[in-house]
């Protein structure tokens, strides 16, 4: 089988998570600089077998479109382009950034890991991504 990615999307930073080979264990990769993401994805895509990636979008409670939905969309389209045959799938990330807060404030870490902001984007992804894997089977 192959890996399955998922994207926590921010202005500046992009936390990503990956599966085992298996699909059965979501853990956080790394965290990118969002404008590197696409050069990242290519050399990763190009060392690894990926099945489909995974996207948060990010959404306001009432459904409406936040600030950063636009950066989502522009980079969905900017994907795409670079990988045609790609599955891309949009991944509701409401609540994600404060749960993966809470979660790493729950860890032990001292207050200087905590406060590491690609933290949060790796632990948010890994949850959308574990999220995705318990409803899917």
């Amino acid at each position: 089988m192959a890996r399955i990615l998922a994207l926590d999307i921010g202005k500046k930073r992009t936390g990503i998570a990956v599966t085992d080979e298996l699909q059965i264990i979501a853990t956080g990769l790394e965290t990118v600089d969002t404008g590197e993401l696409i050069g990242y994805l290519k050399k990763y895509i190009a060392n690894n077998l990926v099945e489909k990636v995974l996207v948060g979008y990010p959404l306001n409670m009432d459904d409406s479109p936040t600030d950063a939905t636009p950066i989502v969309e522009k980079f969905i389209v900017k994907f795409g382009n670079v990988f045609p045959a790609m599955p891309v799938e949009k991944i509701d990330e409401r609540m994600t950034s404060r749960m993966a807060s809470r979660e790493i404030a729950g860890m032990g870490l001292r207050r200087s890991e905590r406060e590491q902001k690609g933290l949060i984007d790796i632990v948010a992804a890994v949850m959308m991504l574990q999220e995705y894997m318990e409803h899917r089977s």
